[in-house]
């Protein structure tokens, strides 16, 4: 990005008006797309899959973000490490599929022979003064929490993730991700900008319109809504709501379960949210009958009415986590126009299909909202192009973590261009 660029920029982001959807620029322009993959995506920590992508030694999964490919492997010491995906010799991709199983990696063009911890092995008629030990893959730094794989692009890492970290674990630990497996992986290339796949999750106000199957074990009143507008029976169901939180809250936390929200969406470099709420109707999972779609519960649950645990972080994830299932999504921006939205399903990992659940029933929940979310997604992108459009006024009751979302965004996008301008200066 230019200099003359980073001062566009700069002054697009000044002239936002708080509590109101972007600019369309933010949403369309080439360049901010590209300072997005370098000061957003390039800086940060990047949700990017879960420790069962890789539960054996030799497992490889490629993930690409823009014009990065990250290799995650398995080592033989049951490690987790990500590397990236460029052979030290001339550059070539060492993995091209998705998935791979290797004993080492094998550059096919040259065969210089890496081992699972990134050494390089073997590199022939290279002569008797070339030294392998500096050859060796460049390693990402990737960090796991509780089982929810992270890396990050730049040098220097931001260092709360440790703080995310902690704050998270007391949350996740119960479900005892490692100990699951990937049943069912989906990639949807939505048509619309990153933000605005994000900007849609942050918020359920779209819900009851958009999502007949979701709203059947999601609570009306568990995402916001605007008190004077209730009438009084809509009022006891939401007191009565509201009670039943904090019930559900004691009877988890007591269980060992950290339940309460925690939020710090906006304020914190590696920002996130978690909390656990109540599920409609049986109560126990995120099912069109709302009862559990696994038998076998997850670690050492003993419950099957452990609500949903939904978890948030910046910028590119959420999760529900429930006592039978875990569903997990990434957004990866491919064009300004065009977002991977990257979905995956998880069982415990002794779980059988046929037996302990039912692919079909376990899936058609989020293969259905995800489905319905792209739509709603490529409707606003095709508005937002639109010479008509203006930024539009958020709800205060329902659309304050999409707030959440954007000031984080243009807070770190700030702090990205102030300090290149000054390396520039």
């Amino acid at each position: 990005m230019t200099l003359a660029d980073s001062q566009s920029l700069k002054d697009l982001i000044a002239r936002r008006r708080a509590g109101h959807s972007l600019a369309a620029d933010f949403y369309r322009r080439q360049d901010i797309f590209e300072a997005d993959m370098e000061l957003i995506f390039g800086r940060h920590w990047i949700y990017v899959g879960v420790e069962p992508d890789v539960p054996e030694p030799g497992d490889v999964v490629v993930v690409d973000i823009g014009k990065t490919s990250v290799l995650i492997v398995r080592d033989d010491d049951m490690n987790i490490r990500a590397f990236h995906n460029v052979c030290r010799h001339r550059g070539a991709r060492l993995v091209s599929t998705p998935n791979a199983v290797v004993g080492n990696l094998v550059c096919r063009y040259h065969s210089w022979t890496y081992g699972l911890d990134g050494k390089l092995l073997f590199a022939d008629h290279m002569g008797e003064d070339f030294d392998k030990s500096c050859r060796g893959l460049k390693p990402v730094h990737l960090r796991s929490i509780a089982g929810l794989l992270f890396i990050c692009l730049a040098e220097e890492p931001p260092k709360d993730i440790e703080a995310m970290a902690e704050a998270l674990t007391p949350y996740l630990a119960v479900h005892d991700l490692p100990n699951c497996k990937i049943v069912k992986s989906t990639d949807l290339i939505e048509h619309g900008n990153w933000k605005l796949t994000m900007e849609n999750n942050r918020e359920c106000y779209h819900c009851g319109a958009n999502h007949p199957e979701l709203t059947v074990p999601l609570f009306a009143y568990g995402f916001g809504f605007s008190p004077k507008t209730l009438d009084e029976g809509e009022r006891e169901q939401a007191a009565r709501y509201q009670a039943l939180v904090c019930d559900s809250h004691a009877r988890w936390e007591g269980a060992g379960a950290a339940s309460r929200e925690v939020e710090h969406l906006a304020d914190r470099v590696t920002a996130f949210r978690a909390e656990r709420l109540p599920l409609d109707q049986h109560g126990e999972s995120q099912t069109l009958d709302s009862k559990v779609a696994s038998r076998k519960l997850l670690g050492q649950i003993n419950d099957p009415a452990m609500g949903g645990l939904s978890v948030w972080t910046q910028p590119n994830s959420w999760h529900h986590f429930m006592s039978d299932h875990v569903v997990t999504f990434s957004v990866i921006p491919v064009s300004p126009t065009e977002t991977l939205l990257r979905t995956r399903w998880l069982v415990h990992k002794d779980a059988v299909e046929g037996v302990d659940y039912d692919l079909e029933n376990l899936t058609q929940v989020w293969l259905a909202t995800n489905q319905q979310d792209a739509d709603l997604v490529e409707i606003t992108q095709a508005g937002v192009e639109s010479p008509a459009y203006e930024p539009g006024p958020y709800s205060v009751f329902t659309e304050g973590l999409v707030e959440k979302f954007c000031d984080w965004y243009l807070g770190r996008l700030s702090a990205g261009l102030a300090t290149d301008l000054a390396e520039a200066a």
